[in-house]
């Protein structure tokens, strides 16, 4: 069966390496959509004259709403399979074949693009960003189950069946993350293969800093979302443990010496406070969260 590839490119003033990007992948795509972010150069108007499918928002609206205007429009085009591929030129066009490939064996339901899985190939990466990657992977990894080397590649490869049911909606670089979750819950099967990256000076857009922040927020808010008693009812077990130990030490305080320990009794009553509020927090959402589940499904 030949299956109709479309591959989508979010850009932001990407006018430097855009044009070369689009020429290669037009011998392995039979469309390629564009995601024109509010670019201030010309952009817009080298994707217009190529001949590409342009997505063009008003304003610079993040990288996640790129993908979340992709998705939407890969969708509409009735697309068998969708591969992101970032503007920036660190992508080998090459790479394209490898990353569909599990998606044509029936193995697979999205593919990741890794630079981890071979050494050798992720000898190009900064080690700042090999570190914070790795680091934020492990994150990821704790909150889908998943056993990934990189959850942060926007190089990837979806089917039809998830363009239809899932929709991006975090704005930033959370938008990785968010996909893996949701694609977590919904027992989609995911795969990652090797694939090499081109580092030539500093050619990411994005700061390693905000980009961290940004995707380490967005782990925890669909965290707190889809793991609830997790996220919020062990802490607060802990904090009451806490806080009832400090509390009985300053009751076996006072029983003693007739004094109670200003510092001692804080730090108790805050930590059953606080407990209190985390664990009734975490029945809460759980609540709404499985009862929004359950009208979905009906």
């Amino acid at each position: 069966m030949i299956l109709k590839v479309v591959v989508g490119i979010p850009a932001f003033n990407e006018e430097k390496n855009i044009a070369k990007i689009i020429v290669k992948l037009q011998k392995v795509a039979d469309s390629i959509i564009v995601c024109n972010d509010g670019s201030t150069d010309l952009t817009k108007e080298i994707c217009e004259k190529m001949g590409v499918e342009v997505i063009n928002h008003p304003k610079n609206l993040g990288y996640g709403a790129g993908i979340r205007s992709i998705f939407l429009k890969a969708s509409d085009m009735d697309s068998d399979v969708l591969v992101t591929f970032d503007a920036d030129g660190q992508h080998r066009i090459e790479d394209v074949a490898s990353v569909i490939e599990p998606i044509t064996k029936n193995n697979a339901d999205i593919v990741i693009g890794s630079r981890f899985l071979k050494d050798e190939n992720s000898e190009n990466v900064p080690k700042y960003r090999k570190i914070g990657i790795k680091a934020i992977t492990s994150i990821t990894d704790s909150v889908t189950n998943l056993k990934l080397t990189d959850s942060q590649s926007g190089f990837r490869a979806y089917t039809k069946k998830v363009l239809k049911e899932i929709i991006p909606s975090d704005k930033g670089m959370g938008v990785s993350t968010e996909i893996l979750i949701k694609a977590s819950q919904k027992k989609f099967k995911v795969q990652e293969v090797p694939i090499k990256i081109l580092y030539e000076g500093e050619t990411s857009t994005h700061h390693p800093v905000s980009h961290g922040a940004s995707v380490i927020f967005s782990t925890m808010k669909y965290a707190s979302i889809e793991h609830p008693l997790k996220f919020y009812g062990i802490p607060g077990i802990i904090f009451l443990a806490i806080g009832l130990f400090f509390i009985v030490w300053t009751l076996q305080s006072f029983s003693e010496t007739r004094q109670i320990i200003t510092n001692i009794s804080l730090i108790g009553i805050g930590s059953v406070i606080l407990g209190t509020m985390l664990s009734m927090s975490a029945i809460m959402l759980y609540s709404l969260v499985s009862v929004v589940r359950e009208r979905n499904n009906q």
